[in-house]
């Protein structure tokens, strides 16, 4: 399932579906490239362990190996031939052509064996579905007494009836299902029958040269079968090994692909020219939806007015394929009233020569605010590491500064001179605090954080910021608390993350600060949740979020909350958010802002996700 980079036309895979489907049984199996036996291999097994469907269980159970499918195709041809011979002999005698007795038995005989053999290969299933050559008893049973059967009858018939030919079935038989040396041995066994039969017919009268030469050739094309039939069966089973090994690393190469496709934080959608999503990996999908993910697919954009520019940007890229490599951004409006800001790109599949294959494209699909917080992260870069320079070569004078003004404030006297201090230290202390600002989010190497109650420690924040603003507690509170998601239960201790006390006390605090300057000012106005990300499963990351009922946030200022030095205050750094998303990421957590519907009070929530620290074992 499965992105960390911009994905190749692999992924491409999906339009013509998975890869790891069932293999289809080969007549032949492996077989050296010497002079061994021919042998009939076992299916493909799928590399994917998941436990099969009914119906394709019931196939598999249907359906024999290709050993015995070979088998059983010569069982029904020896069948067939047998109740030709039936036909054959009933027809001489309603011809007046009546058989000798002896031919009449041998031919009853060898029908009915023939039959019984055909009939209990039908109704058993296989017990080792591994075999790959006949065993001692099924060869008896059917070349053994094809052998036998075929050699009575030249000899009883004569040249009344040429049965040579019949010879070629058992011949032709063993060279596919059995080792080479034992196809000829059945060869050399059936030269043999026709050379004793010739002697014996030359003994009532038969030209003895002629009956030897045509036994001879017979013969020599039994032998020719033999061979023929053994090396054929040897090159299909090459060639099978060959197509096995190319399918298991065409499975492997599947797998792979959908692993990362799954894992992929961009999105990606196979559709075709009616709209409809044949494929489409979670990113997409939660791309897709105002609020957690859209069905899984197959499923069709058309007729929903929020996907309308999904479909017209399909449109416009199978008019014009070659110009829908160029990426558009576009914008998805839900019925919630919220929207998305997304960037597409539209890529064909490539036929062999080399021409776009227009039945299907893959589209990729990004948040915009994912686009430009990563390029701004990358002009950002060398910023920061200069930022930290000078925030360090900084804090030196503005020190001196500060004392200085300390000791010019011990000696004013008049209202001005004391309005000019206290002017001076005020700025002076804003700016020590961005000068930490800047200096808590400097790249380098820190540890990780302990592993904290992630409950305890949010209850313990939110009680001291509670005090610090003089906010009452309670059900009339400003500020509402519910912690009720993730409390601890009979074999389940209560859950943990790796954070930094103090950096989550940051990230709490400064948006439980921007919730009290935005909200309605009545009770329950700002409300602290946490909660499972699967809430019915009670699994998964753990998400920390803080909602309040103010005015919603514009799409303008929402591109940019994330921004290092944005902000809606005159008076603000603009550092306050950019510092909690770079706290979050350092400890491996998320932080993101989202809009409810109207029908829900709190309508801002910013949200961190945080990875859960699996227990201890003992």
């Amino acid at each position: 399932m499965p992105r960390p980079t911009t994905p190749s036309d692999q992924a491409l895979r999906d339009a013509a579906g998975p890869l790891g489907a069932e293999t289809q049984g080969s007549w032949f199996g492996g077989h050296g490239d010497d002079h061994d036996a021919p042998t009939i291999g076992a299916e493909a097994q799928p590399l994917d362990k998941a436990p099969p469907s009914v119906a394709s269980r019931t196939s598999k159970e249907r359906r024999p190996p290709s050993f015995f499918r070979i088998y059983r195709a010569f069982l029904t041809a020896r069948a067939v031939l047998a109740i030709l011979l039936i036909g054959i002999t009933a027809g001489a005698w309603l011809l007046g052509n009546r058989p000798s007795p002896w031919v009449l038995g041998l031919t009853l005989s060898y029908s009915v064996l023939t039959l019984m053999v055909w009939s209990w290969a039908s109704r058993h299933p296989p017990k080792d579905p591994d075999q790959r050559s006949l065993k001692h008893r099924q060869a008896l049973a059917t070349i053994g007494i094809d052998l036998a059967a075929f050699a009575w009858l030249n000899f009883l018939t004569s040249s009344n009836l040429n049965s040579q030919a019949l010879l070629a079935l058992p011949v032709l038989m063993a060279a596919i299902l059995m080792p080479r040396i034992m196809s000829l041995g059945v060869a050399a066994a059936a030269t043999l029958n026709l050379l004793a039969a010739a002697w014996l017919q030359s003994a009532e009268g038969g030209n003895l040269s002629s009956l030897m030469t045509q036994a001879g050739l017979t013969g020599f094309g039994l032998f020719a079968v033999a061979v023929m039939g053994s090396e054929l069966a040897g090159r299909l089973a090459r060639e099978e090994r060959t197509a096995k090994g190319s399918l298991e690393l065409a499975r492997q190469q599947a797998q792979l692909n959908r692993l990362v496709i799954e894992e992929m934080a961009e999105g990606v959608m196979v559709t075709d020219r009616q709209g409809r999503v044949r494929t489409a990996n979670p990113a997409a999908r939660r791309l897709l939806a105002a609020q957690g993910s859209t069905q899984a697919p197959p499923f069709q954009l058309r007729g929903v007015p929020a996907w309308h520019p999904l479909v017209q940007a399909v449109e416009q890229a199978f008019a014009n394929p070659l110009y829908a490599d160029v990426g558009q951004e576009l914008s998805l409006r839900f019925d919630d009233q919220s929207s998305r800001a997304l960037r597409l790109r539209v890529r064909f599949t490539k036929g062999r020569d080399g021409q776009a294959i227009e039945d299907v494209c893959v589209m990729f699909i990004e948040d915009l605010r994912t686009v430009m917080a990563r390029q701004r992260q990358d002009k950002l870069a060398a910023m920061g590491r200069m930022s930290a320079g000078i925030a360090h070569e900084i804090r030196n004078p503005l020190s001196a500064i500060a004392q200085a003004n300390a000791l010019l404030g011990e000696d004013a006297t008049t209202p001005t001179q004391k309005r000019l201090t206290q002017m001076v230290a005020d700025n002076v202390a804003r700016l020590k605090n961005i000068i930490d600002d800047v200096l808590a989010v400097a790249p380098g190497l820190r540890p990780p954080g302990p592993a904290i109650d992630l409950r305890e420690t949010v209850a313990a924040i939110c009680n001291e910021w509670r005090q610090t603003e003089g906010l009452a507690g309670g059900p009339d509170s400003l500020c509402e608390v519910d912690l009720s998601a993730c409390k601890p239960q009979i074999g389940r201790p209560a859950p943990k993350v790796r954070f930094e006390p103090d950096h989550l006390h940051r990230v709490l605090v400064n948006l439980l600060d921007n919730a009290l300057r935005h909200n309605s000012g009545q009770a329950g106005a700002i409300l602290v949740n946490l909660r499972w990300q699967k809430a019915q499963e009670g699994t998964g990351p753990l998400v920390l979020s803080v909602r309040s009922d103010g005015e919603l946030i514009s799409p303008g200022t929402e591109q940019s909350l994330f921004e290092p030095f944005f902000s809606t205050r005159s008076r603000g750094t603009g550092l306050g958010l950019y510092i909690c998303r770079e706290l979050c990421e350092r400890h491996g957590a998320s932080i993101d802002y989202r809009q409810h519907p109207g029908a829900v009070r709190h309508r801002n929530e910013f949200f961190v996700t945080m990875p859960l620290e699996p227990p201890i074992t003992a």
